[in-house]
């Protein structure tokens, strides 16, 4: 079961590695609540049954824009024959015409880096977004969040970065914007940053060092480069656990934060490629259980410089009141039980 909390819920999944959630169940009913509008900002497109919600979505009426990125539609090389389908590609470039014959307004980004968000934006009323592409890898095989925010100031902020995007603003070309503010939602504190605009590496970072008991992280891509592993290395020397998992392809890549990091004393675990699991691809943070951050950001210097990218922040390590408190630890303690579940049934020890 997703963890529920007034107007925001939170999803993991899939199923079929032992976590509670349809993450594709969970898509299609918050596109199929859609009664007026749909933005929907993603990655990678290629599930079906996902696509099938949009295209039902735009027969009802409601005004549906998407944008993808185009590194997904391309083909590497070039065919000898480009009239017959084929390629690695091919799932994400038919659901792209599907959607076109169905005049839906597609559009790809111009990032020459990556275009990362996974957000879709309903009747700017709520928005869902988490690390989740829309594939079915992702909703199936790869160990994954979503969060789903029933609030309109949360969800205008979704909103504006959409038009961005629709107006070809990507990348080092989105328009700065004001700091992030926090927001009050079902008596949660909730602060939203886009990359590059906003630098969410700094928010994570500061976010951070307001820890005092301890961290818990499952992350897909955790770099060197982000700044991030600087502060976990420091927080655990000065006696703060760092608990959590990393995928298994990821972790011991050259440029990876993992051996620094674990060399400070951190208990770090790998999720390996399996039968059940692809990838362990949560960009997941718990600090002090008592708050998160999700989202599609990975930890590396790219994601914050370069990439199109979303970080949610859900709770506040300096809340006062014994209902935020009680609120904003339940949600933690929920994605702070699935870190521990990964680790105890998917992960391994480091060497």
């Amino acid at each position: 079961m997703p963890l529920k909390m007034g107007r925001i819920e939170l999803h993991v999944g899939p199923r079929a590695a032992g976590a509670p959630d349809d993450l594709g169940d969970v898509i299609v009913r918050f596109i199929s609540g859609a009664k007026r509008s749909l933005d929907i900002a993603v990655q990678e497109l290629d599930s079906r049954r996902i696509a099938r919600a949009i295209v039902a979505a735009k027969h009802r009426g409601v005004a549906v824009r998407v944008v993808l990125e185009a590194d997904y539609l391309r083909a590497a090389r070039a065919a000898e024959d480009p009239w017959l389908p084929g390629g690695g590609n091919e799932p994400n470039r038919a659901v792209h015409h599907a959607l076109l014959r169905a005049a839906i307004d597609v559009r790809t980004d111009t990032n020459p880096a990556i275009f990362h968000h996974k957000f879709v934006v309903r009747d700017r009323s709520a928005v869902l977004l988490g690390s989740t592409n829309f594939t079915e890898t992702g909703i199936t095989k790869n160990l994954n969040h979503v969060l789903i925010v029933e609030d309109a100031s949360v969800a205008r902020l979704f909103a504006t970065e959409f038009l961005s995007l629709a107006r070809g603003e990507f990348g080092r070309e989105s328009p700065r914007r004001p700091p992030p503010r926090d927001l009050d939602v079902s008596g949660v504190r909730i602060r939203v940053a886009f990359a590059p605009d906003h630098n969410p590496e700094m928010e994570i970072m500061k976010q951070m060092l307001e820890a005092r008991r301890r961290i818990e992280l499952a992350m897909f891509t955790f770099a060197q480069s982000s700044g991030i592993d600087d502060v976990m290395i420091e927080l655990t020397r000065h006696g703060i656990p760092v608990v959590g998992a990393l995928d298994g392809m990821q972790v011991n890549q050259k440029w990876a934060a993992t051996r620094p990091v674990k060399n400070a004393g951190a208990e770090l675990h790998t999720v390996p490629k399996s039968d059940v699991v692809g990838k362990l691809h949560h960009k997941l943070l718990v600090l002090d259980r008592e708050l998160i951050i999700a989202g599609s950001f990975n930890y590396t210097g790219p994601a914050t410089r370069l990439n199109d990218e979303s970080v949610i922040v859900v709770g506040d390590l300096a809340a006062t009141t014994t209902r935020a408190k009680k609120r904003q630890a339940k949600i933690a303690r929920f994605a702070s039980g699935e870190i521990q579940r990964i680790v105890r049934v998917h992960g391994r020890g480091l060497g």
